[in-house]
C-alpha cells in the first residue's frame, strides 16, 4: 500500500518527484512515472536508467505541468504514481506545503546553487534542469507578411502583430506559467498585467497541447512563445 508522501527533486522549471512506497512495493519491477518532460526525451532517460536498473520497467504517464500537478493533488490521499519526475518548482513548493513530500538529498545535491534546491535540510526538491523563456520567430511567415522581427517582449503588444502570436496556456502549461511569472518579476505587478492585457489582444491561440511543440499548422503562425533548456544544474542518481 502506497503512503501519501512524495520525495522530490527539481530544477528551474523542471523537477523530479519520487513517491515513497511501502516495503513490498519496492520489490516490484514496474514503476509508474508521472512526468511533464518532453515525450521525445523520455526514451533516452529510460535507456540511461535501465543501464543501472535493467530489471525495472518504466511506465510513463505524461502531460503538461498543470495537469500533472492537479492529478497529484487529486490523488493526495491515494497516490497512484511511484515516481513524479520533471515538474515545475512552483508545483513542488505547493506539494511540499500540502504535506505531500518527504525530504531527500540526491548524490551531488550539495553542489547545486541554492537557487536550484529546496532550503530545507534535507531538501524536499532538488534541481535537474533550468529553463529560460524565449520568442521564436517564423522568419518565412514574417517575410511574407512584411512583419519586423521583435527585439523585446513589449514589441509583441504592437498592433502590427495582431493575430500573429501564439503562446502556451498558463492555466495548464508550465511554460506558459513561466512566461507569466517572468513578466511579473521583470515589469512589476501593475506593468506586468498591463503588458499581458496588451499581449492578449494580439494572441491568435493559447496552446493547450501537452507537448512543447506545435502540431497544428505551425507554418500559419509568425511568432510563438516557448522555452529553451539551459545547462543542467544537477541530476538525481
Amino acid at each position: 500500500m502506497r503512503t501519501p508522501k512524495l520525495v522530490a527533486t527539481l530544477a528551474g522549471a523542471t523537477a523530479f518527484l519520487g513517491m515513497a512506497v511501502a516495503g513490498p512495493a519496492l520489490a516490484q519491477t514496474e514503476l509508474t512515472v508521472y512526468t511533464a518532460i518532453e515525450a521525445d526525451d523520455l526514451k533516452r532517460y529510460a535507456a540511461e536508467f535501465n543501464k543501472d536498473n535493467p530489471d525495472i520497467i518504466i511506465k510513463w504517464v505524461r502531460d503538461s505541468t498543470g495537469i500533472v500537478t492537479a492529478k497529484l493533488l487529486a490523488e493526495k490521499s491515494n497516490p497512484q504514481a511511484d515516481i513524479v519526475w520533471g515538474l515545475a518548482a512552483t508545483s513542488l513548493m505547493l506539494l511540499k506545503n500540502e504535506g505531500m513530500t518527504e525530504p531527500y538529498m540526491p548524490v551531488g545535491g550539495e553542489k547545486l546553487d541554492k537557487k536550484f534546491i529546496d532550503s530545507s535540510s534535507p531538501p524536499h526538491w532538488t534541481g535537474m534542469d533550468a529553463w529560460v523563456a524565449a520568442i521564436c520567430v517564423n522568419t518565412i511567415e514574417a517575410k511574407k507578411l512584411g512583419l519586423p522581427i521583435p527585439t523585446s517582449w513589449k514589441d509583441l503588444t504592437k498592433p502590427i502583430y495582431k493575430g500573429s502570436v501564439v503562446m502556451p496556456n498558463p492555466n495548464s502549461s508550465g511554460t506558459g506559467f513561466l512566461d507569466v511569472a517572468s513578466w511579473l518579476q521583470m515589469f512589476g505587478e501593475d506593468e506586468g498585467w498591463k503588458f499581458m492585457d496588451g499581449l492578449h489582444k494580439n494572441i491568435n491561440w493559447y496552446k493547450t497541447l501537452p507537448s512543447g511543440r506545435f502540431r497544428r499548422n505551425p507554418d500559419r503562425y509568425f511568432l510563438r512563445l516557448s522555452r529553451r533548456q539551459g545547462q543542467s544544474q544537477g541530476r538525481a542518481d
